[in-house]
């Protein structure tokens, strides 16, 4: 237990990259290594405790006198833990534990860099349309996984061979997601505008949240949103992972032979997009462009912060995992995109559950600032201790927009919910 308390991260996902990078790589320099870094880092922490434990043992006398004593209470010791961790205690009493190193783990995991590393290692999203020539494009992956399809007759499936002739753009998005709401506006507009010239737009959702898994969820969405081309459930990522994607939104543009021509991921490049369709479809002098203004962010702003303790960055509290806390506001000034909780509090891996005089703060930097609500109830929206407006909350959880701004400014967001009320991700433009 001493060492599960010290040793972070675990050697089980350590050992499993190490044995992934060795299994799926040809045995080399970088192999040896990586295999003789993971050996030391694991042993010799091993090695200084056994000799640690040597000299502390043979320099007290009282442990020399009473030697079969203290093997048998550590006997004891043992197997009294083997009988606690059966039952399922150890996992009782480290969910009771704050999570101490939870920021770190986050910062690092999510991290710009790791993410890098690790689509590198799977082959990410961009390898399937790194070519623009027609001879040298890769065939686009079909559907797959798809559990219904909604715009479409009676829910009949659509497929990459069915639009065989035709230009299709196959968008990843989740209805939660600010950014894919953004893009929106433009896959309409260009299919409105180019559908009769042969274009097809086919959205994949793809769920973040538990309660995008809900097809009436994204069913009421899609219908709210005005959305019209057909949209595929992919709530077990199968066509996510056919595509290797890896981000929300992001577009495969497929020319009429099925091959991947072009791809963009995330928001903005609507015009580079545009001109990708028309010279796929053939249309660079026939049919006006599209115009529909660009209203990607420009400017830094507060990064997307996620309330659940799975991915909790820039929080300095220690989090009480799945049962209710309570929390309180640091007594200094937050800095500038930090989170702090007050009041009563059930924090779960994607979301936040409010109790008792439930409240949030958050230092920010942004024109506009958008919260993943869920439950039913009130919210109250102050900013730097002045009430802008109050939100009732009832329904299927969805991205409501708490604050906008004629210009980027900065302030202290406060957030008091009713209880029962939940919170999942904030967003910002």
């Amino acid at each position: 237990m001493s060492l599960g308390l010290v040793f972070v991260p675990c050697a089980g996902p350590v050992l499993a990259a190490v044995t992934a990078l060795a299994a799926t790589g040809t045995v080399g320099t970088r192999v040896v290594l990586v295999t003789g870094a993971y050996a030391l880092g694991a042993g010799l922490p091993m090695l200084a405790i056994a000799i640690g434990g040597q000299r502390l043992t043979s320099g007290l006398r009282i442990l020399r006198t009473h030697a079969l004593t203290t093997r048998r209470i550590a006997g004891i010791v043992v197997g009294a833990t083997a009988v606690a961790i059966a039952f399922g205690a150890d996992t009782r009493f480290t969910t009771a534990l704050p999570g101490y190193t939870q920021a770190l783990q986050n910062r690092v995991e999510f991290s710009s860099s790791a993410r890098t590393a690790i689509r590198d290692l799977r082959g990410g999203g961009e390898a399937l349309a790194a070519s623009g020539a027609a001879s040298r494009a890769p065939e686009a992956p079909a559907f797959r996984g798809i559990d219904s399809w909604l715009n479409t007759p009676d829910g009949k499936p659509v497929s990459i061979a069915g639009y065989r002739g035709k230009v299709v753009l196959v968008d990843f998005w989740t209805y939660s997601c600010i950014n894919c709401l953004r893009t929106l506006p433009h896959l309409e507009a260009w299919d409105r505008a180019y559908r009769r010239a042969g274009l097809r737009i086919v959205g994949i959702h793809t769920p973040e949240f538990a309660f995008e898994h809900v097809p009436s969820n994204v069913r009421s969405a899609v219908e709210r949103l005005g959305v019209r081309y057909p949209v595929g459930l992919d709530d077990d990522y199968g066509t996510w992972d056919a595509y290797r994607n890896e981000y929300w939104p992001a577009d495969y543009l497929i020319d009429r032979a099925g091959r991947l021509r072009f791809t963009h991921f995330g928001e903005g490049a609507y015009g580079e997009t545009e001109s990708q369709i028309r010279r796929l479809l053939g249309e660079k002098a026939v049919l006006p462009r599209t115009s529909v203004a660009d209203t990607t962010p420009t400017e830094v702003t507060t990064p997307e912060s996620y309330l659940g303790y799975a991915r909790l960055a820039n929080f300095d509290e220690f989090v009480t995992y799945d049962k209710p806390a309570l929390y309180h506001f640091p007594k200094r000034t937050l800095s500038r995109d930090e989170l702090a909780y007050a009041g009563r509090w059930t924090v779960h891996p994607s979301r936040i559950v409010a109790g008792d005089d439930a409240r949030l703060r958050l230092r920010f930097q942004a024109r506009d600032i958008f919260l993943v609500l869920g439950g039913r109830g009130r919210l109250s929206v102050l900013v730097d201790g002045r009430m802008l407006r109050t939100i009732e909350v009832a329904g299927p959880p969805r991205l409501d927009t708490l604050a906008r701004f004629p210009r980027l400014d900065t302030g202290l967001l406060e957030l008091r919910f009713t209880p029962r009320l939940e919170g999942y991700a904030f967003t910002f433009g």
